[in-house]
């Protein structure tokens, strides 16, 4: 049983050291306007708005006009970024700036592992920047799912926020031996624990991947 609770830890904190070496993840734009989720799609990022500071924005600025009554949140502003050849930690692709509808060639890259840099041009030497801090999972209080009171289908919604955040698992409790009687090969509390949340943010995940502009992009 040390050895499975053991074998649990290392896996535990190898996901945790490979999540914080990619911008995978959920991140606060440098204003606080916004979170942005970054996943992988077919090994291209994309990023999502994933909550909003001001709800219920619109992208009134696109310039495509069947576009503009659709709802900010949930939308993809991150797009199709593929990894850098020349550089370690850098992907490059585009950025959608809902301000004023216009798409600019764009580059991330981590700069630590709760600091993003996003930079976007127009044309040289038109460029701007911010640098994103990561945020803790469970923090913004955002949930994806087909009910989206967005009234878009399929689309994200923002969960009601509470004072009280989960505490995030931790090698103790994933530690947890098995209780007297319990049956033979049960697997301890915190590895369900863990394999729960691996499972929802896998659900997440794939729900973002299926967003049409996602899914009908070329790779």
């Amino acid at each position: 049983m040390r050895k499975t609770a053991l074998s649990g830890i290392i896996l535990l904190a190898a996901v945790t050291t490979a999540n914080a070496a990619e911008p995978l993840g959920e991140w606060r734009d440098e204003d606080g306007k916004a979170t942005i989720k970054i996943v992988d799609c077919n090994s291209r990022l994309w990023g999502v708005v994933a909550s909003e500071s001001i709800p219920g924005g619109t992208d009134s600025k696109n310039p495509d006009k069947a576009k503009r009554g659709r709802p900010t949140l949930g939308m993809p502003v991150l797009l199709n970024l593929k990894k850098a050849s020349d550089e370690k930690q850098k992907w490059e692709g585009k950025v959608y700036n809902a301000e004023n509808g216009k798409t600019y060639d764009a580059t991330i890259q981590l700069k630590s592992a709760n600091a993003l840099r996003v930079e976007g041009c127009l044309v040289w030497p038109l460029c701007g920047g911010q640098t994103w801090t990561r945020v803790e999972p469970g923090m913004s209080g955002f949930s994806y799912g087909p009910a989206a009171e967005s009234g878009a289908a399929g689309a994200p919604k923002q969960a009601p926020r509470t004072t009280a955040t989960a505490p995030a698992a931790s090698s103790k409790t994933t530690a947890t031996a098995v209780p007297p009687g319990a049956p033979k090969g049960a697997a301890p509390k915190g590895a369900a624990s863990t394999s729960k949340a691996g499972a929802t943010a896998e659900a997440a995940t794939s729900e973002v991947c299926l967003l049409p502009e996602i899914a009908g992009a070329p790779h």
